[in-house]
């Protein structure tokens, strides 16, 4: 039984426990002697700080030993609720296979649109699979893109392709990289294997909320980029998808930038949802999608250490405790559910707009998470029936509004509306900062958030702040700024896909956060490497 293990989850160690001390109690629960183990990994590590009197590390670990099924039948059969306490179970280790298939002369290379999470994984399982697929990216490669990002964020002078929303590596590039997902597919442990070997932080494989930064992200990314070029596959930065070619409802090439035309039988659309032109040049040829649920809201910042202190108390000042995070929901009387979204602990509040006359907020950290505010979104669900309209993209539309109110509210410049919790709380403008400074560039406007977002969103907030402060004390602290507007949370729009993933286009393949089928870093790479399974077995 070589390649079955242990697992065991639920070990609890106290926060200053030593390494010796884990394979001690591991030991000690399977009932052998600590020498019987032959390896011990460590799958996850999470903080349980629920007794803020007593913090503590609980584990998650596969355990190599002799005879694993004779242990776990033992413990079941005398020790019942040990393994229920502990989920004591075996587990076979875990392998990918990815075919292999052979590519003729005469076949059209497969071609993906978009360069995110969903797009990258999609083409480098493709291109490890042997076929050579070719990477259409309207942004620009990573350094030239820090390079705009960087220049939008110190002069307010926006580059329309090449932004926190569009470039190498999608809008997760210019995140808190979080790879933590609510959902349960066995190609996540794949997806991280690859992120490890593209040189992501060893912890990433046991961390309870594991995360890259964007500080490791960027090149984490690039070297993704070359493994698929040196497996055959190719990249085009700075060229974007201006139309599509069909003939009998099936796709035949993808036109590029307006004047260059590549035929194929497979597009991938991993097109991101700020890619709103695209959505528009979809829609008018006859694509199908239809309007989704999204959210809308604001940025609050708190002091990193405000949040420490919240979470951990006592031990809020451990070298060894991670920046404190939080995941919270909150209902008030007559409003709608509120909950923080995209939490960047010691992060930086970001200017993620990708049009001009459109300002948009979003939330980012670099690994260390050493910044000196923690920020999280406050987000509301906005429904199809808010919108008054049936268009498939009414929703874009809405975002539009909001985001050209807090534009011209934060003076036309990119700088940004903001207001005081105290403020917001008493429905009062805010006319001096506190002690939380604003870390979103190119600046803020202190004053008011009314008319940067619907009413029932502000009243929502507004009323669930007093509730999220119960949960996490300080949480609606008088200094504590909020910052508008967040509104790309997920894409408003669905382009409908079938069984096979392909769209009433025979040949298009809709993928990842923009086509709605996606949250996230992971989910979008796990629903890119579906569909580059499906074009694969075509080739088989």
């Amino acid at each position: 039984m070589e390649n079955i293990f242990i697992r065991l989850e639920e070990v609890s160690l106290d926060i200053d426990h030593n390494e010796d001390e884990l394979s001690k109690k591991v030991a000690n629960i399977l009932g052998i002697a600590i020498e019987k183990i032959n390896d011990l990994t460590v799958v996850k590590r999470a903080v349980d700080s629920r007794n803020r009197g007593k913090i503590n590390f609980v584990y998650s670990a596969d355990v190599l030993v002799d005879n694993p099924d004779k242990i776990v039948e033992k413990i079941s059969k005398f020790h019942d609720k040990t393994v229920k306490r502990h989920r004591i179970r075996l587990q076979e280790a875990y392998v990918y296979e990815i075919p292999s298939v052979t590519v003729k002369s005469t076949d059209k290379r497969p071609i993906i649109i978009g360069s995110g999470p969903s797009g990258l994984f999609c083409a480098l399982l493709m291109a490890r699979a042997g076929l050579k697929p070719l990477i259409i990216e309207r942004g620009k490669c990573v350094d030239k893109r820090v390079n705009d990002v960087n220049k939008f964020f110190n002069t307010g002078e926006l580059n329309v392709n090449s932004n926190i929303q569009f470039g190498e590596g999608g809008a997760g590039t210019f995140s808190d990289g979080k790879l933590n997902t609510l959902i349960k597919n066995s190609r996540i442990k794949y997806i991280f294997n690859e992120f490890l070997l593209a040189g992501a932080p060893e912890d990433i494989a046991w961390q309870g909320h594991p995360h890259i930064g964007t500080d490791k992200l960027r090149e984490v990314v690039k070297n993704m980029s070359k493994e698929i070029v040196n497996l055959g596959g190719e990249i085009r930065f700075e060229s974007c998808l201006t139309n599509i070619g069909m003939k009998n409802g099936k796709i035949v090439s993808a036109i590029i930038n307006d004047c260059e035309e590549i035929f194929t039988n497979e597009l991938v659309l991993a097109i991101g949802h700020s890619a709103r032109d695209t959505y528009e040049m979809l829609f008018e040829n006859g694509v199908k999608m239809e309007q989704k649920v999204f959210s809308i809201g604001v940025r609050i910042e708190h002091k990193a250490k405000m949040i420490n202190k919240a979470q951990y108390k006592d031990f809020y000042n451990s070298p060894k405790l991670p920046t404190a995070r939080y995941k919270l929901v909150a209902n008030s009387e007559g409003n709608r559910p509120v909950y923080t979204f995209c939490m960047c602990p010691g992060g930086y509040v970001v200017a993620a707009a990708s049009e001009k006359g459109m300002l948009v907020t979003n939330g980012m950290s670099e690994y260390n998470q050493d910044g000196e505010n923690s920020n999280s979104a406050l987000l509301v669900n906005v429904f199809p029936e808010d919108i008054a309209s049936d268009h498939s993209l009414a929703g874009i539309e809405f975002q539009r509004k909001w985001e050209k109110k807090a534009f011209e509210a934060g003076g036309r410049d990119f700088k940004a509306p903001a207001v005081l919790v105290s403020d917001f709380l008493n429905d009062r403008k805010s006319v001096e900062i506190a002690d939380v400074k604003a870390t979103y560039k190119p600046g803020i406007v202190l004053g008011s958030l009314d008319g940067c977002l619907p009413d029932y969103v502000l009243e929502s907030i507004r009323g669930a702040l007093p509730f999220l402060d119960r949960k996490v004390k300080g949480f609606a602290h008088p200094e504590a700024l909020i910052t508008g507007v967040e509104t790309r949370t997920t894409a408003p729009v669905r382009l409908i896909r079938d069984e096979s993933f392909q769209s009433n286009i025979a040949g298009l393949y809709p993928a990842g956060e923009g086509a709605g089928y996606a949250g996230g870093i992971i989910s979008s790479a796990v629903d890119g490497i579906r569909i580059a399974e499906v074009i694969i077995e075509k080739y088989v």
